[in-house]
């Protein structure tokens, strides 16, 4: 397993980065920005014109909110720039202004900010770190204020824009949003495609919630300016899993596993998958684990499996967790821009990334999942599945047969028979399972965070029988809930398990 931080991301307000609040050199930019968990309290924001942008022409925003200082004019009520800054470059004014940020000192910040902007303001370098800095302190109405009346996408670029977009979504203008949307669509940039996408099915979620009544107003501020949760101090890391999660404490079994593979196998990773239509990430991944959010973990788990029994594929399954307290939940689909990030922090090369978003509408669920070809960064193939309760195995398997058969699978010569899963959904969620108590074992997750440890170690006991694999899978769980302090946990009756010589084996490995 090998958990890296995740690295500085672009300066957008994005997907990864809304979680991310790390040190930086004192000569660096600040880092990307980090989207609070909760929004603040409402702004006016952008009056948009009022007739609807048309493609080809003019992409600014140029009507600032009423009230609002004129671009360029200093706030009333904001203190003088402190002499000492009053030649500085550029770069310190923006890094002086992060630290006033940092120490919760606003209209220091701000003072800085309108001098800087008097001379410098149609500088795209300049709006993206300023937005970028005050959404990483939870100063999201002041991206509004402040960016909004000189934004002009063409000449400042999209991810100003991305930044402004977030702010006016945290602070539920939706008919900001909207009009801003279809500036950055109409900029025509192919690679923003999907993440625009993923905004716009934000977007629809909020107007909806509008018009049915149901959407809740932003809470109020804090005192000092901020949103009134304050943005997560916590930064994601990935877990890669590189082999069988039930092979890890088998490594006196070498007949568990198919020998080492020779020359340059192709590198293949199977990320955690998206949950469409979580509102709340943060919120969400405080919760112990259900069924749904099991799944999108233990989905990749089985294709990784699978592949690790392929002659030519070395495979990864990748989690993210958040911070030492639980998994990362991700509400929106992974764009090229995070793929690149999880490439750039791998110790080996990688071929191939799998991506997915789940969406549960009533217990109607639609999985999307993608193949990117790493080294041109573009989308080789998708794949769809859709499934209610009844009908999951059915789903899953024909996705995982149409993956293998894309993938051109084939069974490792000389090495362990793989055999599919007869109850897909089932084997996912004991790998799901095996994933968690694993990390708990290694401390990476809290013990107290696994979710209903006794119907959980129940579900795997019953499980054990049903084929080799299954045994194993609870032999390991097993074992690690006795170092973590959860045998009183386990059923109290030992469940049957295959008879076969590798789980004579590995149950004689593991102490009975």
């Amino acid at each position: 397993m090998h958990p890296p931080p995740f690295p500085r991301f672009p300066r957008v307000m994005g997907f990864f980065d809304r979680f991310k609040k790390t040190a930086r050199p004192q000569s660096q930019p600040a880092p990307a920005s980090a989207q609070p968990s909760a929004p603040p309290a409402g702004a006016a924001g952008v009056v948009p014109p009022s007739d609807p942008l048309q493609p080809g022409s003019s992409a600014t925003l140029v009507q600032p909110p009423p009230g609002l200082a004129a671009a360029g004019a200093p706030a009333p009520d904001a203190p003088a720039i402190p002499a000492e800054l009053s030649n500085a470059s550029v770069k310190t004014l923006l890094l002086a202004a992060c630290e006033k940020l940092q120490s919760r000192d606003l209209p220091g910040a701000l003072a800085i900010y309108e001098s800087l902007l008097r001379d410098a303001g149609d500088r795209a370098d300049v709006l993206v770190t300023l937005s970028a800095d005050l959404g990483t302190n939870g100063y999201i109405e002041q991206i509004v204020e402040l960016v909004a009346p000189r934004y002009d996408a063409e000449r400042h670029g999209p991810a100003t824009g991305i930044n402004l977009l977030q702010a006016y979504l945290a602070t539920r203008n939706t008919t900001a949003a909207q009009h801003l949307l279809d500036i950055l669509f109409a900029l025509d940039r192919p690679e923003l495609e999907e993440r625009l996408h993923g905004f716009s099915n934000a977007l629809a979620e909020l107007i909806e919630a509008e018009k049915s009544g149901t959407l809740a107003p932003p809470p109020a501020a804090r005192p000092d300016g901020t949103s009134a949760a304050p943005p997560a101090q916590k930064t994601i890391h990935l877990a890669s899993i590189s082999r069988p999660i039930w092979s890890y404490g088998l490594e006196a079994v070498p007949s568990a596993l198919p020998p080492p593979k020779e020359g340059r196998a192709r590198r293949v990773a199977f990320c955690q998958l998206s949950q469409l239509g979580v509102t709340d990430p943060m919120e969400h991944a405080a919760r112990p684990e259900d069924a749904v959010a099991r799944l999108t973990r233990g989905l990749p788990l089985w294709f990784a499996e699978t592949f690790y029994f392929a002659p030519h594929y070395a495979p990864l399954a990748v989690v993210a967790l958040l911070g030492d307290a639980s998994y990362a939940v991700f509400p929106t689909e992974w764009t090229t821009d995070n793929l690149r990030q999880l490439v750039s922090t791998s110790g080996d090369p990688i071929d191939y990334v799998f991506t997915g978003a789940l969406r549960n509408t009533n217990d109607d669920y639609e999985l999307t999942l993608r193949v990117w070809e790493v080294k041109k960064f573009r989308e080789r193939r998708q794949f769809t599945a859709r499934w209610t309760p009844a009908t999951i195995d059915a789903a899953l398997a024909d996705l995982h047969a149409a993956v293998c058969q894309f993938m051109e699978w084939k069974p490792y010569p000389g090495g362990p028979a793989y055999g599919r899963a007869s109850a897909p959904a089932a084997w996912c969620d004991t790998l799901g399972a095996s994933l968690s108590w694993f990390l708990a074992d290694k401390q990476t997750l809290p013990s107290g965070w696994l979710a209903e440890p006794a119907a959980t170690a129940a579900a795997l006991a019953a499980r054990a029988a049903t084929g080799e694999r299954e045994s194993l899978a609870w032999l390991t769980f097993r074992d690690r809930a006795a170092r973590i302090g959860l045998s009183d946990t386990l059923p109290p009756a030992a469940p049957a398990l295959a008879a076969t010589p590798l789980v004579d084996a590995a149950r004689q490995a593991l102490g009975g």
